[in-house]
């Protein structure tokens, strides 16, 4: 639950990506690793799923350490289930703001739960989507 200390918002999968795996971009991975542990974090299960891929292929983790980072997710971060309405305004966002398939399923995640800002390195940086959630790239801020 949000301790009303840190600000509430949603992390897509590359900032998840970049605090997970270092690689060549050492400010990148700072940057994510600062924003989760500034703030309170949500996810939506496709973000999870994404996660998991890109560190089994990306990173070859092993499944018993995916399956920890699943744990971990689901006990420390509110978790967005996907769902008939979710998909739906997800397909509605595509239309309104022509976003990809799923980057809307993403957004509509985050609306579903009230997010106030969504991180994310893919998105249009500064989109103000349904009036109340603002799409961030945490790496053009800083």
């Amino acid at each position: 639950m949000p301790d009303n200390k840190r600000p509430t918002c949603f992390i897509d999968t590359n900032i998840w990506l970049y605090a997970f795996i270092e690689g060549d971009n050492s400010a990148k991975s700072a940057t994510a690793r600062a924003l989760i542990q500034e703030t309170e974090p949500m996810l939506s299960t496709q973000v999870i799923n994404e996660v998991c891929v890109n560190l089994l292929r990306r990173a070859n983790f092993t499944e018993e350490h995916v399956r920890r980072i699943i744990e971990s997710f689901y006990e420390k971060y509110p978790v967005v289930e996907l769902n008939r309405s979710i998909l739906l305004t997800a397909s509605q966002l595509r239309q309104q703001y022509s976003l990809s398939f799923w980057d809307s399923t993403i957004v509509a995640s985050a609306l579903s739960v009230r997010a106030p800002i969504l991180y994310s390195e893919d998105m249009q940086h500064e989109l103000t989507v349904e009036g109340h959630l603002q799409v961030l790239n945490p790496f053009a801020q800083r």
